[in-house]
């Protein structure tokens, strides 16, 4: 799962919200999606607006990583938060090996299909019970 570097400290940044006009009372492994199409946002914006540089190609259009929803908040302090949006709060990321797979946006369980092509390519074992985020 390719990142973001903190350009005034060089370190890793990876959001740590994902933001929806909607709340959740889900927690747990959810499987993380690129959508196929970017966002209307350069990277020059997201510089801007986030004080991040993207690292390297991102990979569109699949699986990309895993990572756990821990809450559900209203506001929330982290650099990623939209404001008026519900933030679900992430931990515990994990990339994954790409797995090119349709996405759509909601929290829905994975199907069986999608759990064992992340585990063929090399994945760590998935839960059955995994539900798989589609970040747009």
């Amino acid at each position: 799962m390719t990142g973001a570097t903190d350009v005034r400290s060089g370190a890793i940044a990876l959001k740590d919200v994902e933001n929806r006009s909607w709340a959740t009372g889900y927690r747990g492994p959810v499987l993380i999606h690129a959508s196929q199409r970017p966002d209307d946002i350069t990277p020059a914006d997201i510089e801007r607006r986030f004080a991040v540089r993207l690292t390297g190609e991102q990979p569109r259009g699949g699986v990309i990583g895993m990572v756990e929803i821990v809450n559900c908040v209203r506001p929330h302090p982290s650099r990623w938060y939209a404001p008026d949006h519900f933030a679900f709060v992430l931990a515990n990321p994990r990339p994954l090996p790409f797995v090119r797979w349709k996405g759509s946006l909601s929290l829905r369980a994975a199907s069986a299909e999608l759990l064992q092509l992340c585990a063929l390519n090399g994945s760590e074992a998935l839960a059955p019970d995994a539900a798989d985020k589609i970040a747009s």
